[in-house]
């Protein structure tokens, strides 16, 4: 059952899916509506979803009600399904997905790091942590300067 962001705990389990590129448009309505259709079939679960800067599909949990192993598994059915569908990937979340000006950009760490070398990217340099596993670290720490994030000892 979806429900209101509000509703759930700091403590509700927490997933972000980054997409290997931008939703185009038409894409974006159809990932929202299987999205929205998943969560509203799972019963007796608590959830939430919002798509963000039109490449993150970000799904919340509560803690009291989790995903039973089968659930799980039809949510990363899901996902694969959209990628082989739209020809993007959500399951790699090992890549650095950074803003550069209003725009969320994506780099593989080496490519990343010649970024951090040829100064094409700073200390400051908003970067996403896509490992956050609560609503509390989505609400303080999904979007934190370079120094602050997973790749911070790449500086």
């Amino acid at each position: 059952m979806l429900v209101d962001y509000n509703l759930l705990s700091e403590t509700s389990n927490f997933f972000i899916f980054p997409s290997s590129r931008k939703f185009y448009p038409d894409e974006l309505s159809v990932v929202n509506k299987k999205t929205e259709i998943f969560l509203q079939e799972l019963t007796g679960i608590d959830s939430f979803f919002e798509i963000k800067y039109q490449r993150f599909i970000i799904i919340i949990f509560s803690e009291h009600t989790p995903l039973k192993i089968d659930q799980n598994d039809a949510l990363i059915n899901l996902l694969q399904t959209m990628e082989s569908e739209f020809n993007f990937t959500l399951i790699d979340k090992v890549k650095v997905f950074y803003k550069q000006g209003e725009y969320v950009q994506v780099k593989e760490i080496s490519d990343f790091k010649k970024l951090i070398k040829n100064r094409g990217v700073s200390k400051k340099t908003i970067v996403f942590n896509n490992f956050i596993n609560t609503k509390s670290e989505y609400d303080c720490c999904w979007e934190v300067p370079a120094t602050e994030s997973w790749i911070s000892h790449l500086f």
